[in-house]
């Protein structure tokens, strides 16, 4: 895996990126979020659009699914800290999510 897409955020980058995705916050060195959906079926939808975005990038989330919420927790593993592939990925699931809202 390449991991110059990997740059670890330092705080002020974190924050100013956090601005541009507000529905994100840091917990526990994570980058995370909670997606609400009206119903499961739009809530596995997100997970499966989410899932080919995240394959094709290399990057995996960890997450998980009840009913209509999913949790998101992202985290580059190979570095253990928050990256530049974390924020791509959280763009792109703002993105799903919107579409399905």
């Amino acid at each position: 895996m390449d991991l110059n897409d990997a740059r670890i955020l330092d705080a002020e980058a974190l924050n100013r990126a956090l601005t541009e995705l507000p529905e994100w916050q840091v917990e526990n060195g994570r980058l995370w979020r909670e997606f609400r959906f009206p119903d499961f079926v739009r809530a596995f939808g997100f997970m499966t659009q989410a899932a080919l975005v995240a394959e094709s990038l290399g990057h995996h989330p960890d997450w998980c699914n009840a009913y209509g919420r999913v949790r998101v927790e992202l985290v580059t593993h190979e570095v253990g800290a928050i990256t530049d592939r974390d924020l791509r990925l959280a763009r792109e699931m703002d993105a799903i999510a919107a579409r399905l809202a």
